[in-house]
């Protein structure tokens, strides 16, 4: 279980604040999308392999429904987060673009949705301007990729437009779902995401490692 003190959150609220300078979160919204569709087409530059899907699967018991990416892999290279697709086969609206598949990942995130953090987290929105700011405009970086997304793959947004995931904008509801957002669009989109992120470091990073054998 990872534990954080009133000290300790207080520390990640000053790194997060000096981070929220980021070049990145700065970018005016025409800017942003120029930066949304070099991320797409980084994405979409190496097609989706039967592999990952076959990794994914066993990663969540399950078929990995509307999956069109990898957006997010471990130093390994198995997946840790996917890209969904707005619209399934189906027509089933489907908002949540960035899924956590890593089950190493997603334990740790886990611990510390259990620990109570939420709260903790949709305070700091509530009461610090400057991770406020920077939630809402992680927010707008989501619905801007989705929109892409969908105009790259012919989707309709319809019945999810304005809505994001994990809560943004005006609170914590999944921190899964942020920490998705943040592996997949990278540091400094979501301050919340790249907390929970730096948190978890000794129990998952996506820079080391900790994946189970394939069976």
């Amino acid at each position: 279980m990872v534990t954080m003190s009133g000290d300790s959150m207080s520390d990640a609220i000053a790194t997060r604040n000096g981070m929220m300078t980021s070049m990145l979160e700065k970018l005016p919204d025409d800017e942003m999308n120029v930066e949304i569709q070099t991320m797409m087409d980084r994405l979409f530059a190496e097609p989706l392999r039967s592999d990952d899907i076959d990794i994914v699967r066993i990663q969540l018991g399950r078929y990995p429904r509307g999956m069109v990416a990898v957006g997010a892999r471990c130093v390994c290279g198995r997946p840790l987060a996917v890209v969904t697709r707005p619209q399934l086969s189906d027509g089933t609206p489907f908002p949540t673009t960035f899924y956590l598949t890593s089950p190493e990942a997603v334990r740790a995130v886990s611990h510390v949705e259990a620990d109570g953090s939420m709260k903790q987290y949709t305070a700091l929105i509530e009461n610090d301007e400057d991770i406020r700011a920077g939630y809402q405009r992680a927010h707008r970086w989501y619905l801007g990729f989705r929109h892409a997304l969908a105009v790259r793959l012919s989707d309709s947004e319809e019945h999810i437009s304005g809505i994001s995931a994990g809560g943004l904008p005006t609170r914590v509801k999944c921190l899964h779902a942020l920490t998705a957002q943040a592996l997949v669009m990278g540091e400094g989109i979501n301050p919340i995401g790249d907390m929970v992120l730096e948190r978890v470091g000794i129990e998952f990073s996506p820079s080391v490692c900790r994946c189970a054998p394939v069976m």
